[in-house]
């Protein structure tokens, strides 16, 4: 598992980005997605041993497309230099949430969990909806020692608490998020050790699934929106 030619390969695209580029090293390509997918397939395992629901996915579907959409951005880069991956039960799907890797180099690099998905409002509703009926579970979770040595719950956030809740609820803070989602960065050094990098890996992971698992069941009634 060399993570040398991961970063390498991505380096060498954020400084070259352009189709000719790109279409030129189609070799390098394919040479730095099998290292990215070695590395996913050892993160399945390593996962697995605390949450078995991973361990059916295939390294290979579970990774997001180096292609931009630029239609709607000043950013016309063709390509996003970073491998992407989502591990949940379900696969990449954004719902189930699960474990999000993503592979930058120049300090981009982070593992990730919970609800990303703004754009579903009826997901935000049942999170919502479940952390006011279960106001200590979820301050259990966030408060937790370990948890907080790794972890602060992101999101994008309403200024005011919805009308549909209590200003004066505990955790009032927390219902004006549309998303509840964690980050936790590493440095390219860390993942060019690659052995480390995966044990650091499942140890961040395994911290994250409490706040995973609360969020999905929160979420276990929520359907995808059909294409």
């Amino acid at each position: 598992m060399n993570t040398e030619i991961i970063l390498n390969y991505l380096a060498e695209l954020s400084a070259n980005n352009e189709r000719e580029w790109y279409h030129a090293h189609k070799k390098e390509n394919k040479e730095a997605t099998a290292r990215f997918e070695e590395l996913l397939q050892e993160l399945i395992y390593g996962i697995g041993a605390f949450d078995e629901s991973v361990l059916r996915n295939v390294p290979k579907e579970l990774t997001f497309k180096l292609v931009r959409d630029t239609r709607f951005s000043r950013d016309k880069s063709p390509y996003n230099p970073s491998f992407r991956a989502h591990i949940s039960s379900m696969g990449k799907l954004p719902i189930p949430v699960g474990y999000y890797i993503m592979i930058k180099p120049n300090g981009g690099t982070f593992l990730g969990g919970g609800l990303f998905a703004d754009m579903f409002s009826e997901a935000t509703a049942m999170v919502r909806d479940y952390i006011a009926a279960h106001p200590d579970e979820w301050s259990a979770i966030i408060d937790d020692k370990q948890f907080k040595s790794y972890f602060t719950v992101n999101g994008t956030s309403l200024k005011n608490v919805p009308a549909a809740y209590s200003k004066e609820h505990p955790q009032a803070e927390y219902l004006k998020y549309k998303s509840w989602y964690l980050e936790y960065f590493v440095s390219d050094q860390e993942v060019l050790n690659a052995e480390e990098f995966l044990k650091k890996a499942v140890e961040v992971f395994k911290a994250m699934k409490p706040f995973n698992d609360f969020l999905n069941r929160a979420l276990k009634d929520f359907k995808m929106p059909a294409r």
